[in-house]
């Protein structure tokens, strides 16, 4: 059935990536009429899931943590807990690394990684790395001390966030300190080159910059969410498509509608307002109450008049910094005969000194059929395999997708990725049955994302995460370019508190009682 696009709601919401439909499925919550223009005929921007032959594919992150329990510190299953959707998971704790030093698995949980760290490097690197693990305890509880449902960007925050001060204010001096990069707590603490390379690795992974980029919060929360006593990891039986369709589930169950192959050219401004948007087919769609943009930063601005927001405010938003691209390379093998004992992700690194934001230096590789049989036939594998933030979009972005350049660009710049995939699955090219290959260019067609970013690269000291609020009335944002980690516990909490600041004070503080307290 194809949704009919009204002419006037309440609220508009432009995306529908984790960020938008979050933000959506709240305003729903809260009792708003709302409808998401989604330019793509999938919801889920970078999270979607799609079908190829058979083949059930994840279009960009595969790991997730904190999703199969309640209460949890994930702001993405606080969201789907406030909307009612239930998420069945697949736990396990294990992942593979190809790194310099070898080929080893390693586990989530209090203690696996330091039997990790005695075999490579031996008891002082131990010591170290439970000292770290002590450290952060009381930074992981500051991390952790204010629930992102609680959040609001007004003085209604004085009163949502009230009832958690005791907890956040026990934890008052460390929770300076998250505001600042982690490296200045590794500095401090941690000597050996592995771990001093393992913990810059896992920043970029969380924020697409090392450690002196990374702010401490988000490390914080991850020692909270990852390395604690029985830690697991989870899996959406049905993958990233299963928890796009849960958020959607819950935003329609509430009332709202969701308009895909809807693309947005432009956002109205009236008598100084967002008053609406305008449709790339020409219809129009007023709103009454706000617009919310999950656009980039950058991807938004084009769709503002020209004078609908100052002058400095435009320059200075346009001048955010960006986080590179990435190579995707998604494969339906056969799998008969694979080895027994894979992992469902790896991390591969070529070299620590080249460090692990290069280009071409480091890939994630995810085989989730491994945990959920469904998402490939019998007897076969999906993979997804990424250079995670680190393509320059430079290399690509004067060549025509058409053209032979292009396309033996793409088979040079997927080697990397092929050569991982080889540690862990030596006859791998043999095996393919489907084989599909994304770019920068892929990344910015499909995802509408300004020049395949992965998002902005504020890097954690020089500069601070806008929030959902504008200069222009009517007008709020959410996603990766307004709130800390590219990640979708950060985007989940970016389009929650969009969604607190426009509710009333009221509504937020029952939803609060009803989901929280």
């Amino acid at each position: 059935m194809v949704a009919i696009a009204p002419t006037d709601t309440e609220i508009i919401v432009i995306g529908s990536g984790i960020g938008g439909v979050t933000c959506a499925a709240m305003l729903a919550r809260y009792g708003f009429e709302v409808v998401v223009c989604e330019s793509h005929s999938i919801a889920g921007g970078a999270a979607h899931g799609f079908e190829r032959d058979g083949f059930s594919f994840d279009s960009g992150p595969s790991l997730y943590s904190g999703l199969s329990y309640s209460p949890s510190a994930n702001p993405l299953r606080q969201v789907l807990d406030a909307i009612g959707e239930k998420l069945p998971c697949i736990t396990y704790d294990t992942w593979g690394c190809c790194l310099p030093e070898g080929d080893f698995d390693t586990s989530v949980g209090a203690s696996q990684f330091a039997e990790v760290l005695a075999q490579l490097r031996g008891a002082a690197a131990v010591a170290e790395w439970r000292q770290l693990q002590r450290i952060m305890e009381p930074y992981a509880k500051a991390a952790t001390a204010l629930p992102s449902l609680a959040l609001r960007f007004d003085l209604g925050a004085v009163f949502t966030l009230g009832q958690f001060a005791p907890a956040f204010l026990q934890s008052a001096g460390e929770a300076i300190a998250l505001a600042g990069p982690f490296s200045k707590i590794m500095d401090k603490n941690v000597k050996d080159p592995f771990v001093r390379n393992w913990l810059n690795l896992l920043c970029f992974l969380l924020s697409g910059l090392p450690a002196d980029g990374t702010i401490a919060a988000e490390v914080a929360f991850m020692f909270a969410d990852w390395y604690r006593p029985n830690a697991v990891l989870d899996y959406p039986i049905g993958g990233s498509a299963a928890l796009v369709n849960a958020l959607v589930r819950g935003l329609e169950r509430h009332g709202g509608q969701l308009l895909l192959n809807s693309h947005v050219a432009e956002v109205l401004v009236e008598n100084n307002r967002a008053a609406g948007v305008r449709l790339r087919s020409g219809k129009i769609i007023r709103s009454h109450k706000a617009v919310v943009s999950n656009a980039s930063v950058w991807d938004t601005l084009k769709l503002l008049p020209e004078t609908s927001v100052p002058q400095r405010f435009r320059q200075q938003r346009q001048a955010t910094p960006e986080c590179d691209s990435f190579m995707h390379l998604h494969l339906g093998i056969d799998a008969a005969g694979v080895r027994s004992d894979l992992a469902c992700h790896y991390i591969f690194v070529k070299d620590w000194e080249m460090g692990v934001s290069a280009p071409q230096n480091v890939v994630l590789v995810s085989i989730p059929s491994l945990l959920d049989p469904d998402l490939a036939p019998p007897g076969k594998h999906v993979i997804h395999a990424y250079t995670p933030g680190n393509e320059p979009y430079d290399l690509w972005q004067k060549l025509d997708r058409t053209s032979g350049e292009y396309k033996l660009q793409k088979q040079a710049r997927a080697e990397v990725m092929w050569e991982a995939l080889e540690r862990i699955i030596p006859d791998i090219r043999s095996r393919c049955e489907v084989t599909l290959v994304g770019t920068p260019l892929t990344h910015e067609r499909f995802l509408r994302r300004h020049r395949g970013s992965y998002g902005p690269g504020i890097r954690a000291g020089s500069g601070l995460f806008p929030g959902p609020r504008t200069p222009l009335a009517g007008l709020f944002c959410c996603g990766d370019s307004t709130f800390p980690g590219i990640g979708l516990p950060a985007v989940a909490a970016s389009g929650a508190i969009a969604a607190n600041t426009i509710a009333p004070l009221y509504k937020h503080l029952q939803l609060i009682g009803e989901v929280i307290s």
